[in-house]
C-alpha cells in the first residue's frame, strides 16, 4: 500500500532556506581552503579549467532534479525519482546504495576536512598527535545537535552565514586579481599547449571539481517541508548554481595567479596554500576572515548534509527499501528524522577516524572523496535515465528536456568516470604509493558496493518482496504551485 501522508512538517521553510540548503552543501570557503588542493595537485595551473568543466557538468546534471521537482515532491530526492521511474521500482535499490555510499564517504569532506584544516594551521597544534580526532568528534556532535533541533533553525543559520561567505569570497578574489596586476595570465584557461598539464589530467581533476559543486540538488530532499515545492525547488537549484559559480570560479583563478603560475606545482604540497594567498594579498584581516568562513563553511556543510541525508533516508525507510522503518522515525517535537541523523553521523565518524589514522586526515579525506565522486556520478546517471522513463510513464515527455539533455549529461558522466578510472589505474601500476593504492582500492570498493550490492538487493526484493519495489518512490505530496 502506498503511504499517502507525511510526518515531516509542511511549509517549514521558503525559497531563501532552499537556496542555502543547496549552497551549504557546496561549502565554497571550505573548497577554497582544502578541497581545491586535490584539483591543484592533478591539474596544476589549469585548475580553473577543471573547476569550469566541473560546474558545466554539474549544471547539466541539475536539469534532472529541476525537471523532476516540477513533477514530484518527495523527500527521497534521487532515490525516489529512480524508484518511481518504473512501475516495478527496479532502479530504487541501486540508487539507494549509491546515494548511501556518497553520504557516508562524503562526510569525510566535513569531518576530516575541518579536522585537517584546524590541525594544519599551526605547528603547535600539529605537534599534538591525534588531536584531530577531538575536532572530528566536536564537528560530528555539532551537526547532530543542530540538525536534531529541526529544519528551520538549521537552515536559517546556513542562509545567513552562506550569504556572507559568498560576498567575502567574491570580493576577496577580485581584490587578489587586481593586486596581481601584470602577473595575470591566460595559461590557467589553456587545455592544450606547452604549459598545459593535459586534457586527461584536467578531466580527472574535474571529478574533484564536481565535488566542489556537489549539493546544489539536495534541496530536493526538503520537498515535503518547503513552501510551494514545485516552484521553489527549481528556483533554489538555479540560484544556488549561479552563486556557486560566482564564489568558486573567480577564486580558483585568483588562487592560481596569486600563488604564481610558474610555481603552481608547489601549491598542492603546501598545507595551507589558500590561506597563504589570501593573507599575501588581503593581509591579516583577509586571513582571519577566510579562517572564520572556512570553519563555518564546514559546519554549514555538515548541517546541510545531515538535513539532506536524514530526509531521503526517511523516505526510503518509509518505503521499506534498504533501511528499516525505525531509521525514518520522526522526532515529534522538532519534526526531524533524528534516528537517521545520529546513525549517519556516527557511521561516518567511525569510517573517517579509521581512514584518518591510516593515511592522516588530509590524505584520507581525498581518498574517501574519490569514492564519493564516483558514487554521486552514478546516482546522477541513474537519475537522468529515470527522468526519461518517468516522463514517458506519466505522459509528460519532452524530447529536449527529458530525452536529449539527460542523455548528454549521462554521456559526460561516463567520460568523467573513464578518465578517472584511467588515471587511477595508471598511477596504481606506474607510481605505486600508499595514497595511489588507496585511490585504487577506493574505486574498486565503490564499484563493488554499488553494482554488486545493487544487483543483489534488487534481486532479493524482486523475488521476496516485489510489492515493496512496486510502491517505492510513489509518494508525491500534493501542494499548490
Amino acid at each position: 500500500m502506498v503511504i499517502t501522508n507525511t510526518k515531516l512538517k509542511r511549509n517549514s521553510v521558503g525559497l531563501t532556506q532552499g537556496v542555502f540548503q543547496s549552497l551549504g552543501q557546496v561549502a565554497p570557503a571550505a573548497d577554497i581552503a582544502i578541497l581545491l588542493v586535490a584539483s591543484f595537485s592533478i591539474s596544476g595551473a589549469q585548475t580553473v579549467m577543471s573547476v569550469i568543466i566541473g560546474w558545466i557538468i554539474y549544471a547539466l546534471w541539475m536539469i534532472t532534479p529541476y525537471e523532476f521537482s516540477k513533477l514530484k515532491s518527495n523527500s527521497g530526492s534521487y532515490y525516489a525519482y529512480a524508484a518511481g521511474a518504473t512501475d516495478k521500482g527496479r532502479l530504487g535499490p541501486i540508487t539507494a546504495l549509491s546515494f548511501m555510499y556518497y553520504d557516508i564517504t562524503g562526510a569525510a569532506f566535513g569531518i576530516l576536512g575541518l579536522s585537517a584544516f584546524i590541525f594544519l594551521m599551526a605547528p603547535s597544534v600539529t605537534s599534538i598527535p591525534y588531536l584531530w580526532i577531538l575536532f572530528a568528534g566536536m564537528f560530528t556532535a555539532f551537526i547532530i545537535i543542530v540538525t536534531y533541533l529541526g529544519i528551520r533553525p538549521s537552515l536559517n543559520y546556513t542562509a545567513i552565514a552562506g550569504l556572507l561567505e559568498i560576498m567575502f569570497l567574491l570580493i576577496g578574489s577580485i581584490i587578489i586579481i587586481i593586486r596581481v596586476g601584470a602577473h595575470n595570465s591566460v595559461v590557467p584557461f589553456e587545455v592544450s599547449g606547452p604549459y598545459s598539464i593535459g586534457f586527461s589530467s584536467i578531466m580527472f581533476a574535474s571529478v574533484f571539481s564536481i565535488l566542489d559543486f556537489t549539493g546544489s540538488g539536495v534541496v530536493t530532499t526538503i520537498s515535503e517541508e518547503i513552501s510551494k515545492p514545485k516552484k521553489n525547488i527549481g528556483k533554489s537549484i538555479v540560484i544556488a548554481m549561479i552563486l556557486t559559480a560566482v564564489a568558486l570560479i573567480p577564486a580558483a583563478y585568483a588562487l592560481t595567479v596569486g600563488w604564481g603560475v610558474s610555481s603552481i606545482g608547489s601549491f598542492a604540497t603546501h598545507s595551507d596554500a589558500g590561506l597563504t594567498v589570501f593573507s599575501r594579498y588581503l593581509g591579516p584581516v583577509g586571513l582571519v576572515l577566510l579562517i572564520v568562513f572556512t570553519i563555518n563553511s564546514y559546519l554549514s556543510n555538515g548541517v546541510s548534509k545531515a538535513t539532506a541525508v536524514s530526509r531521503w533516508w526517511y523516505s526510503a525507510a518509509r518505503d521499506h527499501v534498504v533501511f528499516p522503518e525505525t531509521i525514518g522515525k520522526i522526532n515529534e517535537k522538532h519534526h526531524s528524522p533524528a534516528n537517521a541523523v545520529v546513525i549517519w553521523a556516527l557511521l561516518s565518524f567511525v569510517l573517517d577516524v579509521v581512514m584518518g589514522l591510516i593515511f592522516g586526515p588530509l590524505s584520507a579525506a581525498f581518498v574517501l572523496e574519490a569514492g564519493t565522486g564516483i558514487s554521486i556520478i552514478i546516482v546522477h546517471m541513474i537519475a537522468n535515465t529515470s527522468l526519461t522513463i518517468y516522463t514517458k510513464r506519466v505522459d509528460k515527455f519532452n524530447l529536449l528536456k527529458h530525452g536529449i539533455l539527460p542523455s548528454i549529461a549521462t554521456i559526460v558522466g561516463l567520460i568523467v568516470v573513464y578518465f578517472t578510472m584511467s588515471n587511477i589505474f595508471t598511477k596504481y601500476f606506474t607510481a605505486p604509493s600508499a595514497v595511489n593504492d588507496a585511490y585504487f582500492a577506493s574505486f574498486i570498493i565503490t564499484i563493488l558496493w554499488i553494482l554488486g550490492g545493487g544487483i543483489v538487493v534488487t534481486l532479493y526484493y524482486r523475488m521476496k518482496k516485489p510489492e515493496i519495489l512496486r510502491d517505492a518512490g510513489e509518494f508525491n505530496m500534493k501542494s499548490k504551485i
